[in-house]
């Protein structure tokens, strides 16, 4: 939206009683102040204020700025909103999509608080497993305006779900314009009327910490304190915090040990399934190497066989020579012939 739409917005939201002006006479054809009271509270020409809003003078001062800002009872947030406009890319840092690594350990270190890092268009970029199961079925990366208009969850999870949506709302109002924020404004306004209509009703608001209740399906009823941590390039580190000592902190910790239960099942899968492979692997091995026993047992038994039997038949043979022999010896003795050796 550009300079002169937001004046005429916010315009039309004062009514002259707020700034100490009659109605006037006459019926007035649209609510809130006429071009010239605007001009008259601010200082300015109506010839000056009414190009401001056409849009055919783009380059007004601060101090025009600040004086129809004050007219305007704009807020902080609505005054810087309205400087940006003007002056479009001052002191704007284009937020990188990787997030550091000092980030991603500084939300294992605050578990079990739901933690997460977010870009200015309130890109997820990474959470810890407690800010994964807060916000059920919430996809990271993605991005956190589009769960909250979008996805069926979010109105469970999110008890003053309206509240939730107009922050985000107002919150993408605060950023100066850029392809990515351009994308995903025309792709809200076309999936949910309710974000057309909030983006139409512009509001402009920076998030910052606020109560927030949450209902979730396994922890039940939650009451969080979010903070907003913004780093130099633009990145968010967001934390829904409570009480220690409260059942809520406890509620977070039932949130901790759910995931971490979840991944020790996963773990346990991998660990049995690693298990009966090694007790397939053990198993083979020992019938091979009994098999490989056996075969040797049956082959030493078949040597120790033929080897025996061998050595018994040399054994009879020789047995059977030395009986011959012997048989022969008598025979020549009984025959009367005088041995060899002997005297007559």
């Amino acid at each position: 939206m550009s300079l002169g739409d937001f004046l005429r917005n916010r315009r039309g939201r004062v009514s002259p009683k707020e700034v100490g002006l009659p109605d006037g006479a006459g019926r007035r054809q649209t609510p809130g102040l006429r071009r010239e009271e605007l001009a008259a509270l601010a200082g300015v020409s109506i010839d000056y204020y009414t190009r401001l809003e056409r849009g055919r003078d783009t380059n007004p001062g601060r101090a025009v700025l600040d004086a129809l800002a004050t007219v305007l009872r704009l807020d902080d947030d609505e005054r810087a909103h309205l400087h940006r406009l003007a002056h479009p890319g001052v002191g704007s840092v284009a937020a990188p999509q990787v997030v550091r690594p000092a980030l991603v350990r500084l939300l294992e270190m605050v578990r079990p608080t739901p933690a997460y890092v977010l870009n200015q268009t309130s890109d997820l970029l990474a959470a810890n497993a407690e800010g994964r199961c807060l916000l059920v079925g919430v996809a990271v990366p993605g991005n956190l305006v589009r769960y909250v208009f979008t996805h069926p969850a979010a109105r469970e999870v999110f008890v003053s779900w309206r509240r939730m949506a107009e922050d985000c709302v107002a919150h993408l109002r605060t950023l100066d314009d850029s392809p990515a924020r351009a994308a995903l404004v025309d792709e809200l306004r076309g999936r949910s009327a309710e974000f057309a209509d909030l983006w139409a009703h512009y509001d402009v608001r920076v998030k910052s910490g606020a109560r927030r209740t949450f209902q979730h399906p396994e922890a039940g009823r939650l009451e969080l304190t979010s903070e907003i941590l913004t780093a130099v390039d633009g990145q968010r580190f967001v934390t829904f915090q409570a009480e220690p000592g409260t059942p809520d902190h406890a509620a977070l910790r039932l949130l901790g040990d759910d995931s971490d239960s979840d991944s020790d099942s996963d773990s346990d899968s991998n660990s049995n399934s690693n298990s009966n492979s090694d007790s397939d692997s053990n198993s083979n091995s020992n019938s091979n190497s009994n098999s490989d026993s056996n075969s040797d047992s049956n082959s030493n038994s078949d040597s120790n066989s033929n080897s025996n039997s061998n050595s018994n038949s040399d054994s009879n043979s020789d047995s059977n020579s030395d009986s011959d022999s012997d048989s022969d010896s008598e025979k020549g003795n009984h025959s009367g012939r005088p041995s060899a050796g002997r005297p007559l």
